[in-house]
């Protein structure tokens, strides 16, 4: 192997020790990154004896891209590698193309993964990529979490989406193709100036000259990402000391909290709030800080679908009714992210919304110590109109209700993965 091969196999033998399993997964678009990524994992694959799986996904947005696709296939076929092509055809013309796409491209990737049995998908993202998202995200105004840049794996949905050649540059992927006479396609969309990530190229370009390089921006986001995990491990620790959940409702110790440096207080509301409301990322910037400031002045907040109430000595964060009216699932499945109730399977049955209707049904929810406005957003049984059971507002009922991932995950998932 050419040094830059040999760099390349170690990154990747390096970033899977932890992973296992007997298979893994590898995205790949056609481009010079991914590419490489595919023939480096292919080798990596045949040595340790696990099998490779490939996946493109065609966002349909292009004429050329069922073309590049074909073109991944047949790499593929070549060098015996299992490949799938996965379509999207659902953007509609607005919002942010960018990021409907990504986001797109990860919940296809999931299905697939999970369907051909992989746990580890690996991504091709480069240094150049580290570098160039910092950019962006210091345009936008980002903190230290924003600026510490992509983690080089994370968990989500039973997935671990491993970035093995974020040490890695651009050049030296394209060197590795070089050398090996291997083709690749350059997107045509690496020129586009409509989006703000070849704007940062751009920029990212003009500023050599003043030393502000790949390698300089790479080392700023690791410093940043070490920032990170001691700011969450002071997070976590906080946490422990004045948080508890009480039937899926975080209740912080309101003096503790406002004890808090602003930094630590800041970040323990976000992730109440995410957890809560089990989203992808919790309130951030401005409405973070007038949220601060409404909640030690004693006021009712309701943001990014959760209530934050004011009680004495405590302050609870629990879901808002209004933001979960339309969620419905049957039986044994999860409703809004987290709850579900396990009981009698019959096909009339569904998991909704408690409501104000529910509610008033219930004459004893008084005992159960929960307020009004967090027991309207709590899961319950109906068949049809008729309320059949409310395991949160009623004691007495034979139904079982859980948190799917625990109580205990509020804690954890303080630590980013």
């Amino acid at each position: 192997m050419t040094t830059d091969s040999a760099q390349l196999f170690e990154l990747l033998s390096s970033s899977l020790n932890e992973t296992g399993g007997v298979s893994l997964g590898v995205a790949v678009s056609g481009g010079g990154d991914s590419i490489a990524l595919l023939h480096v994992a292919a080798q990596f694959a045949k040595c340790a004896g696990i099998t490779l799986y490939a996946v493109t996904v065609d966002h349909g947005l292009r004429a050329a891209s069922a073309k590049e696709a074909q073109f991944v296939a047949d790499v593929c076929t070549q060098i015996g590698v299992h490949h799938d092509v996965l379509t999207w055809a659902c953007w509609d013309g607005t919002g942010n193309l960018q990021d409907q796409a990504r986001r797109a491209r990860y919940s296809l990737i999931t299905d697939w993964a999970q369907r051909v049995g992989v746990s580890t998908v690996l991504l091709a993202h480069t240094a150049d990529d580290q570098a160039e998202t910092f950019l962006m995200r210091l345009a936008r105004g980002a903190g230290v979490d924003g600026l510490s840049g992509m983690v080089p794996q994370r968990k989500a949905d039973g997935i671990t989406w491993s970035r093995p050649f974020l040490a890695a540059t651009r050049q030296q992927l394209r060197n590795y193709l070089t050398v090996r006479d291997l083709d690749w396609i350059d997107d045509p969309s690496n020129e586009d100036t409509r989006f703000d990530r070849i704007k940062a190229r751009k920029v990212l370009a003009a500023l050599q000259p003043l030393g502000i390089d790949v390698e300089l921006l790479s080392a700023v986001t690791g410093r940043l990402s070490q920032a990170r995990k001691a700011l969450e491990a002071q997070t976590l620790r906080a946490a422990r000391d004045l948080a508890r959940i009480e039937h899926g409702d975080v209740i912080y110790d309101l003096d503790k909290l406002q004890a808090q440096s602003p930094e630590i207080r800041r970040r323990l509301l976000s992730h109440a709030v995410k957890w809560v409301s089990s989203a992808e990322y919790g309130p951030r910037g401005p409405a973070l800080t007038d949220l601060s400031a409404k909640v030690f002045a004693g006021e009712q907040v309701t943001l990014h679908g959760c209530i934050l109430r004011p009680e004495k000595q405590a302050l609870r964060i629990h879901r808002e009714a209004q933001a979960v009216r339309n969620e419905v699932a049957e039986i044994d499945e999860v409703w809004d992210g987290r709850w579900c109730i396990k009981g009698n399977k019959n096909i009339n049955l569904t998991v909704r919304l408690l409501g104000e209707n529910g509610l008033n049904s219930v004459s004893g929810w008084r005992e159960t110590s929960m307020p009004r406005t967090s027991l309207l957003a709590s899961p319950a049984v109906w068949e049809g109109q008729a309320l059949v059971a409310a395991p949160l507002a009623d004691l007495s009922s034979e139904w079982r209700v859980e948190l799917v991932l625990g109580e205990e995950h509020f804690f954890k998932s303080i630590i980013s993965h």
